[in-house]
């Protein structure tokens, strides 16, 4: 694998927006889909994608230049590239030591040193102490823990105003998760940290709770907005009034308008759902529903009869 900043073609100065800008460009032109008669497309591609992998993720991108991981990511000990050509037995420019010892480490090296002739000089003993352990055991790189995922449950309500919930994480370990006002069903929350220790100098991993908001059977949610269905008397649809109306938030007074049909729409505006972050609400939309007595009004039925009779 070639050095990421060759293969984007960008200058290790570069900011992230360069970084990016090269990226895309790169893999937008190597695409296999826009070269399926070039055989190396393909491995061009995923040549962009693993160099962006590294430059694109700030971390990787300085674990890199600190020389901690290769142009593939992987783990390597900083400073040490093997064998190679060079006057030293690993490569590069070899630097002369107090006893004549070459190494072939740049001048940017962890354990370079400044020599009396100019070059890196470094003290062999210190480059074996920091490979290896006690007894000649060569030390592990420290290890990042896994990451843990879990599931927390709310209302329609709860997602539209926001909760805390305490969530139980695979093991047995009880988390305490912030749920955002306006989530909505499926997202997933990361919680930085919160998952399996990684171990002496590892990073632990980050826990991921995908939040399942179960239906209300009152409201049917359109986007940012809700349409409830509310039953009226005939009076108060010929007559309008006041009739108690619930929302998300509890119930309120919905105005009726007189002579009101069944399927006029009212707009409560604001009672909708908010958007991600708890701003800018959705309105509730209320659609009436003209609703007689179950058992019959005699005294209605006796003054429609009578208004039938009038009209002939």
């Amino acid at each position: 694998m070639r050095d990421p900043y060759e293969v984007l073609g960008v200058a290790r100065s570069a900011d992230e927006a360069e970084v990016k800008k090269a990226f895309r460009r790169l893999a937008k032109t190597w695409h296999p889909d826009r070269n399926k008669d070039d055989p190396k497309a393909k491995d061009r591609f995923a040549e962009v994608n693993t160099a962006y992998e590294i430059l694109g993720d700030a971390e990787k991108r300085k674990k890199f230049d600190r020389g901690e991981i290769d142009a593939e990511g992987k783990p390597r000990h900083p400073g040490f590239e093997g064998f190679g050509a060079g006057g030293g037995p690993f490569g590069g420019a070899g630097a002369q030591g107090a006893e004549g010892f070459s190494f072939g480490f740049g001048p940017n090296g962890p354990f370079a040193r400044r020599g009396g002739g100019g070059g890196a000089s470094i003290d062999p003993s210190d480059l074996f102490s920091d490979l290896f352990g006690f007894g000649g055991r060569r030390q592990r790189a420290p290890q990042s823990g896994g990451d843990l995922r879990g599931e927390v449950n709310v209302t329609l309500a709860e997602a539209a105003s926001g909760v805390s919930k305490r969530v139980a994480l695979p093991g047995g370990r009880m988390l305490d998760v912030s749920i955002p006002a306006g989530v909505t069903d499926g997202r997933v929350i990361r919680l930085r940290g919160q998952g399996l220790d990684g171990g002496p100098g590892g990073r632990p991993g980050d826990a991921f709770i995908t939040v399942k908001v179960a239906p209300d059977p009152r409201f049917t949610i359109e986007g940012q907005d809700l349409r409830l269905r509310l039953a009226v008397t005939l009076e108060q649809a010929v007559l309008g009034g006041k009739v108690r109306c619930p929302t998300l938030a509890g119930t309120v007074e919905l105005a009726v308008p007189p002579n009101s049909s069944t399927g006029r729409t009212l707009r409560l505006r604001g009672k909708g759902l908010p958007a991600a972050g708890g701003t800018a609400a959705g309105d509730l939309l209320v659609t009436l529903d003209i609703v007689l007595p179950p058992d019959g009004d005699a005294e209605l039925e006796a003054f429609l009869r009578s208004r039938r009779d009038r009209r002939g």
